[in-house]
């Protein structure tokens, strides 16, 4: 259960990242678009092409990632379009050679879509080539000039901008991880008993409704152990409601390393316990149960001085057709009294 909602918290996280890719798309589709409209009535055609061509691929990435989910996909087309119509821009000058001022949209885009270290990388990359089409020799290949003043002061803000971008994305996901840690314990406290450690009602509910689902597609047997601890109201009588504690703590490790990996054990209320056991019959749930009471018979809690002797007894449960699972459990709980009936520390039915 737990998993099952860290998975979804992570899956809140790429929802979102997802909301925010689609955004970008979008904007970036639209704001190329208007662009190589205006570059068009200004008849620089290289310039409308290009923005065209630009927008049509944000167009791709948005569909893409609408209609089919490529979130991966969608922020590599989006990032590395955006890269190549930077260098663009900067090799041509763009509008009255204002395209090197669009860069700076690189820095936080990159670090959040590709992440703080892959982003810081590719940025490396960026910058290297966008030194070295400002400083590459006009004689060699023919682009738009820029006055060294221009250049350096482009490539420190530049620099300056990505270290604030870096420093931000550091600090939100050291932020999300905080979250995702405390949201955790919280799931924590809310699906396990605070003494035990064991699950709690509500949690043994919501995985005894998953393995009934389970038990009708896969046909497979179902069963449960209702536990109840013999005389426990002497216990706290005679030594105390911190030796009570302390005997629900040791039964509950003993509990844990009598039962298989699969198998659930939670605390019901107070002295009761529920055990859970997938693709197990009656008559297998019998076994266990006797080497769970057998366990606790022989095991002795040591409270102020003295040793605790304890006994349980278990009433067994198998679900059947079209059964519910309060039914279910009403048997156990029938069976429990029953074998307090029969004397105590025992298992019923037999």
């Amino acid at each position: 259960m737990l998993t099952f909602m860290n998975n979804e918290t992570e899956n809140n996280a790429d929802q979102q990242q997802t909301r925010v890719i689609s955004l970008f798309s979008l904007v970036g589709m639209s704001m190329t678009f208007m662009m190589g409209f205006i570059s068009l009535f200004n008849s620089n055609h290289e310039l409308t092409i290009t923005l065209f061509f630009a927008s049509m691929i944000y167009c791709f990435a948005y569909i893409s990632l609408k209609k089919y989910q490529t979130l991966k996909l969608s922020s590599y087309i989006t990032i590395y379009s955006l890269y190549l119509l930077m260098f663009y821009l900067v090799f041509t000058g763009g509008v009255e050679q204002t395209g090197p001022l669009w860069i700076f949209i690189v820095a936080p885009v990159s670090v959040y879509i590709l992440g703080l270290t892959s982003g810081l990388i590719n940025l490396a990359f960026f910058l290297t080539v966008i030194a070295i089409i400002i400083f590459l020799p006009t004689d060699s290949i023919p682009h738009v000039t820029y006055s060294m003043e221009f250049k350096l002061r482009l490539i420190l803000s530049f620099l300056t901008t990505t270290f604030l971008s870096a420093l931000y994305e550091y600090l939100r996901m050291i932020s999300f991880k905080s979250a995702l840690e405390l949201s955790k314990k919280y799931q924590q406290l809310a699906l396990s008993d605070p003494l035990t450690k064991l699950a709690n009602r509500r949690n043994a509910l919501t995985i005894l409704q998953q393995e009934k689902s389970r038990t009708s597609r896969n046909d497979d047997p179902l069963s449960i152990l209702l536990c109840d601890l013999d005389h426990f109201k002497m216990v706290n009588d005679k030594y105390g409601h911190n030796c009570g504690d302390m005997v629900l703590t040791e039964l509950a490790q003993v509990f844990t390393k009598s039962v298989r990996q699969q198998d659930c054990v939670a605390r019901w209320g107070g002295e009761e316990f529920l055990f859970i056991l997938p693709q197990t019959s009656a008559e297998q749930a019998f076994v266990i149960a006797e080497k769970i009471r057998i366990n606790v018979q022989r095991h002795s809690v040591y409270c102020h001085e003295q040793d605790i002797s304890l006994t349980i007894s278990i009433g067994i449960s198998q679900l059947t057709d079209n059964q519910t699972i309060d039914e279910m459990i009403n048997n156990a709980d029938r069976y429990l009294y029953q074998a307090k009936k029969n004397g105590r520390n025992q298992v019923y039915p037999q």
